[in-house]
């Protein structure tokens, strides 16, 4: 039974909730098992869309703090798992054979900004923010990068990813990124709808037609997102990173070297 998220079906729909609203639904090692766990899930049954939401006031605030804390300690072997790891979900998403709805209902930053970016569709309430944060505490943002620069463009990907900065709804609407900005009250209702006009397309013709997509692409963003593994853990060897961990574990300002 999953502990970080919920699972429920309404005929031919299933919603994923992210459920960790404590901690505004941030990524943890578990939380990425059990993410892929249910996608199996979904894939394996009789649902033929899905629908991935947040509890609480947040969507996806990104990594988990205790998860951030223990990448201190981790060997370079470790650290390439990890990496690999998140790549796992990543890939999951964006190649998932069925169609995915992000509803975001909040702020969805670094991890959790891919997580809504990389679903077919992406509707958000007004307030939702958005960020690809990882420059601003020492890390890089490798993987979602892969993604990114197909989305948007590689000019304004580079915009997003250089400074990290956080960008709201509006703004993520106007680059691409999220597909309608719907009230907070009718979020849900409306990935519903969307969802059920989906229903009355061929299922073969949506299953082949993400199929042709992945196919497409597959090769080549393999081969990057292996690139983006190996720099992603990298870059945790260095002073940089150490120091912008720490500093964001502590709650100050980076005191960044040089190189």
């Amino acid at each position: 039974m999953p502990t970080t998220l919920t699972l429920a079906f309404d005929a031919a729909i299933a919603t994923l909730t992210l459920a960790r609203s404590e901690k505004r639904n941030a990524i943890s090692p578990l939380m990425i098992d059990e993410l892929l766990a249910t996608l199996d899930e979904i894939e394996s049954g009789s649902a033929r869309v899905a629908i991935i939401t947040g509890a609480g006031k947040a969507f996806c605030a990104g990594m988990d703090i205790e998860a951030l804390s223990a990448l201190a300690a981790y060997s370079p072997e470790q650290n390439i798992e990890d990496s690999r790891h998140m790549a796992r979900l990543f890939r999951r998403l964006y190649f998932f054979p069925k169609p995915l709805i992000a509803a975001v209902n909040g702020p969805a930053i670094a991890g959790g900004a891919g997580i809504a970016t990389m679903c077919d569709f992406t509707l958000a309430v007004p307030e939702a923010t958005f960020g690809y944060t990882e420059v601003k505490i020492g890390f890089i943002p490798a993987l979602v990068s892969v993604f990114l620069r197909r989305q948007i463009g590689e000019k304004r990907a580079r915009g997003l990813l250089l400074t990290g900065r956080i960008f709201d709804a509006a703004e993520a609407h106007a680059l691409g990124l999220v597909t309608e900005i719907i009230p907070a009250d009718v979020l849900m209702s409306r990935a519903r709808e969307l969802a059920t006009s989906l229903l009355s397309a061929s299922p073969t013709s949506l299953v082949r037609t993400k199929l042709l997509l992945r196919r497409c692409a597959e090769a080549e963003i393999d081969g990057e997102i292996e690139l983006a593994i190996q720099e992603n853990a990298a870059i945790r060897s260095t002073p940089n990173f150490k120091e912008g961990l720490s500093s964001f574990l502590e709650k100050r300002p980076p005191k960044w070297l040089d190189h």
